[in-house]
């Protein structure tokens, strides 16, 4: 009885390893590669798959999703001469299990190798300022490439990223002395505009300071003139008016003289012949009022009056 039980485990041993190879249950977003006796037979998709055990075997599992691959950095020659190191980043996907498996040993490897070949030709047909300026047109070259001779291996490269350009020390030093000689640059020439035009904004605001005080000062002048000749319009009114005499008059007239002689500018004014009759009644009117009470004889029968005087021919 003894061998029979051996016999029976043995039998459900190989059963129970018969089921687990027949039911192969595959991850969502994955892929199996199904071949018979080494040849390839189907692919799995994701979900309870049947096969034959051990005739079938599964070669391969593959992972549909989208991969990040970030390679190392890789030194490239620009145009110019000049060694940059490139980090780059491949965003890809495997759109068929069957040709990612037969048709390339390594695909990863391969992508790597074409990233670098690739990066290395579109770089070396570049100068450095172009280089560093021109990241969106290298992405642009090198998925195209990339694209095209990852198709039939059964990959989709989805992006291509530069995550770094570091060209050699020396060049980042005299980048930065440029880069610090044009904000310098920018600097000054921003602060001599902006002295211009201050300077500019000053003189416009004396200049329309100087022509509001002009204009100040002659409506200022203008309202005195017209104030004064008012008030002398007013007196001219009021003593015709009252109707004075000729010697209220002379008396107003010897008022006004020293307003008249008034100011630096009055060199020279004219006294009106009419000033002697003016005196000469003034005086005779003063002398009326004299200690001697004397009358209209006080200035001499035979003398002349001021105005026969200035008639009278000089005698040399």
């Amino acid at each position: 009885m003894e061998p029979v039980i051996i016999v029976l485990i043995i039998l459900v041993v190989l059963v129970f390893i018969a089921l687990i190879k027949t039911i192969q249950v595959i991850p969502q977003a994955s892929a199996a590669i199904v071949e018979r006796f080494g040849r390839y037979t189907r692919t799995l998709n994701a979900g309870l798959n049947i096969v034959v055990p051990f005739i079938d075997t599964i070669r391969n599992r593959i992972d549909l999703r989208e991969q990040v691959v970030p390679f190392p950095p890789q030194p490239v020659i620009t145009q110019d001469n000049l060694v940059v190191n490139i980090d780059t980043v491949i965003y890809y996907q495997v759109t068929d299990a069957r040709a990612a498996t037969y048709e390339v040993a390594s695909y990863i490897q391969a992508i790597e190798q074409l990233t670098v070949t690739t990066l290395r030709n579109i770089i070396g047909g570049m100068d450095l300022e172009r280089t560093l300026t021109s990241r969106e047109e290298i992405n642009a070259a090198l998925r195209g490439v990339l694209d095209e001779a990852t198709g039939k291996w059964g990959i989709r490269v989805n992006r291509v990223e530069l995550k770094a350009i570091e060209p050699p020390t020396s060049i980042q030093d005299s980048m930065e002395k440029q880069m610090r000689a044009d904000r310098d640059k920018r600097a000054a020439i921003l602060t001599a505009e902006g002295t211009r035009q201050a300077a500019i904004l000053t003189a416009e605001g004396e200049k329309q300071s100087a022509i509001l005080k002009a204009e100040g000062e002659a409506k200022a002048a203008a309202l005195r003139a017209e104030g004064e000749a008012q008030a002398v319009r007013t007196v001219f009114e009021a003593i015709h008016a009252g109707d004075a005499d000729q010697k209220l008059l002379s008396y107003q007239y010897l008022q006004m003289l020293p307003k008249i002689a008034e100011g630096d500018a009055n060199k020279l004014w004219i006294v009106p012949s009419e000033i002697g009759d003016a005196l000469k009644g003034l005086s005779g009117a003063m002398g009326n009022f004299g200690p001697m009470g004397g009358g209209s004889g006080s200035n001499g029968g035979g003398s002349d009056s001021p105005r026969e005087r200035r008639e009278k021919p000089s005698i040399d």
